[in-house]
């Protein structure tokens, strides 16, 4: 496969993307996790299999 500048020259390549369109844009790893502040009680109120 031959790429110039963005225009593929394989007739596989051109089928492929007519069906397929492009890859979607890339996440970044900052927007894939999320930060949330732990129990304000230490977790004191957590599960416990002895309580239960």
């Amino acid at each position: 496969m031959v790429m110039t500048k963005g225009l593929t020259t394989d007739a596989g390549d051109a089928a492929r993307h007519a069906r397929y369109g492009a890859l979607p844009e890339r996440i970044r790893f900052e927007e894939m996790t999320e930060e949330v502040e732990a129990a304000p009680d230490g977790g004191a109120n957590s599960y416990s299999p002895e309580g239960s």
